[in-house]
């Protein structure tokens, strides 16, 4: 392609828009353009990218026997609710674009695909024989995001890569899992990435277990934690490990204490001289399930920990049908104005205990009567502990359970795992953290959704069961901005040679200069010829913002036709090293060949 040609405009100045360094450069050199919130147009240089992403992932995907197929994006609001997702991702994430048709039928903008080919499997497979079966698509789904940020990161339109596997039983299941999760690490490498596989939360698309394939980048979202020896990695949401051990308590007695302005762990360590792993925090929420129905939240756990509130998210959808719902639309930590809804009395923020009064509830058919009393494992062990004293102002010492409080039936783990703590495979491993932007994301789903939406195949005793999931998405438009948000310098983009639109670029200092223009088309055309992509810089510009634009767009090799070719050479420069050297025009072919061969 001739540059000439191309519909091609660079920026010198980053736009206003753009936070991180990959969305500043793929604006600035020409990849995309913004045409709404969250929403871009691909333009070629970006679309070459593009393809060649996703032709790693066919192949990646082919090579385990997983078929290509295309699903609706318009989906029947219907499916999703026999899946019992459709109030968590309209109403709870609200994170779909849902609309009306002319007839008022209910229809949504696909962001995920499971409860589609979850209709398809219940129509099509009937028997054992037809399993295991692997169908994956790659095109736009759709995410009304609360803030789209950081370009194609985060964007309410974007390319991804999702597939869902059907089996006979979980032994099948996890084989397939495997592979996804050798692709998966196929597909990053081939694209030429360093990053990290860690166990994740599996969100709401549910399931067993999940794995999140993360591009390691300072920008990145996640925060990783991860062991020395390498044996363990989790996504924050995820992770679990040993705290620090609680320092022995200096308190031997029960009493209550005048604790003024203590309403904090860092006053009251400061007023009582203590330490924060002395101290049973009880933190109230306010959940509210997709019934309608109220539930307060009392979470305990100690003083110098903190809440992983998707940790308790989820147990609080482990525990929905208690309160007659199937999912949670809100969690939050209720202030004084919001508590005056339920609230008989405002309590004492602050100063809460253990053992606070249900009757501090007031009686609504939309409220819970009771607090559900949630106690992490780190406030279980506590001997002679501090905690809040029911009135503000006031706190109690030297407390113990099963003596002043008594001990909550649900003992979960519920607090945020942090750098330092000790990791549970081998206590003398230490926990430390990385950035990292999720590409891909691989779920044992079990039977989910083939329960509620009733797909079923015959097995071979002749038994009617439930069929056995698997879904893996890979985000195609976030993997390409990852890599340049790894790889870029002052200068520009540096594409790894795998992805980049093209392998090299002809800069023609002079376009006037015959030589110049000469041998910049005969190696044009040779290279081309040879199987090298090579753009030709043929624009009538000086050489000064020729070769700026080449940095500027990464291209890993660019040839200058200058001064060099008064002895039969042209300069050559390596993208990603600024290395340059002057070889001769013949070897130019076979020479940048070998170099795209061995990297």
């Amino acid at each position: 392609m001739r540059l000439s040609q191309m519909l091609f405009v660079t920026l010198r100045e980053d736009p206003a828009e753009a936070e991180i360094p990959s969305h500043k450069l793929l604006i600035r050199a020409g990849y995309i353009r913004r045409i709404g919130s969250g929403i871009y147009a691909y333009l070629p240089l970006m679309w070459r990218v593009l393809t060649k992403v996703r032709q790693i992932v066919q192949e990646e995907m082919n090579a385990t026997g997983a078929q290509e197929c295309l699903l609706p994006q318009l989906q029947p609001a219907e499916l999703w609710r026999e899946s019992g997702r459709w109030d968590t991702y309209t109403q709870a994430e609200g994170i779909m674009f849902a609309l009306k048709d002319r007839q008022e039928r209910e229809l949504g903008l696909g962001p995920t695909h499971e409860e589609v080919i979850t209709t398809i499997a219940r129509d099509m497979i009937r028997s054992y024989r037809q399993l295991p079966l692997h169908l994956y698509q790659i095109q736009t789904k759709f995410r009304d995001e609360i803030r789209p940020r950081f370009g194609l990161m985060r964007g309410r339109e974007f390319i991804m890569k999702d597939g869902y596997s059907f089996h006979a039983d979980e032994e099948s299941l996890k084989k397939t899992y495997q592979d996804m999760n050798q692709a998966y690490s196929n597909m990053l490498t081939r694209c030429g990435l360093a990053f990290r596989a860690v166990e994740a939360d599996s969100g709401a698309i549910g399931g067993s277990g999940s794995q999140e394939f993360m591009v390691l980048a300072d920008a990145g979202e996640d925060l990783v934690l991860y062991s020395e020896d390498g044996q363990y990695a989790a996504n924050l949401e995820k992770a679990v490990s040993i705290p620090a051990d609680a320092e022995p308590s200096p308190f031997t007695t029960y009493e209550k204490r005048e604790t003024p302005g203590a309403e904090t762990i860092e006053k009251l360590c400061q007023f009582l001289k203590c330490s924060p792993t002395q101290i049973v925090k009880n933190v109230l929420y306010q959940a509210v399930y997709d019934n309608g129905m109220t539930v307060l939240v009392l979470a305990m756990l100690r003083g110098d920990q903190e809440v992983n509130e998707v940790k308790l998210q989820n147990e609080l959808v482990r525990l929905a049908e208690n309160y007659g719902g199937k999912t949670v639309l809100s969690l939050i930590v209720p202030d004084a104005e919001t508590q005056q809804k339920w609230a008989v009395e405002p309590l004492p923020l602050g100063y809460i205990a253990p053992d606070i009064s249900d009757d501090r509830i007031r009686c609504d058919k939309q409220l819970h009567p009771k607090f559900l009393r949630l106690v992490d494992k780190t406030a279980v062990e506590l001997k002679n502990f501090v905690t809040g004293g029911q009135e503000p102002g006031y706190h109690v010492v030297g407390a113990n359970w099963g003596e002043q409080f008594q001990l909550p039936e649900r003992v979960v783990d519920m607090r945020k795992a942090k750098v330092g703590d000790r990791s549970i495979h081998n206590s003398n491993q230490h926990l430390q953290s990385a950035r990292g932007i999720e590409v891909g994301h691989i779920f044992q789903l079990g039977t989910k959704y083939s329960k509620v939406m009733g797909a079923t195949y015959t097995n071979e005793q002749g038994t009617e069961v439930p069929l056995v999931m698997g879904c893996y998405g890979v985000g195609v438009s976030r993997l390409a901005q990852a890599a340049v948000e790894q790889s870029y310098d002052k200068d520009g983009i540096i594409w790894p040679i795998a992805i980049a639109p093209y392998q090299v670029i002809i800069s023609v200092p002079n376009i006037a200069d015959t030589q110049q223009m000469q041998v910049a088309e005969k190696l044009y055309t040779e290279l081309n010829q040879t199987g090298i992509e090579t753009l030709l810089d043929d624009r009538n510009e000086r050489a000064g913002v020729k070769f700026k634009d080449a940095d500027l767009i990464g291209i890993p090799y660019r040839i200058v036709t200058g001064r060099s070719l008064q002895t039969g050479k042209v300069e050559v420069i390596e993208r990603a090293t600024h290395k340059s050297q002057e070889l001769p025009i013949e070897e130019i072919a076979a020479t940048i060949k070998q170099w795209l061969r061995n990297p």
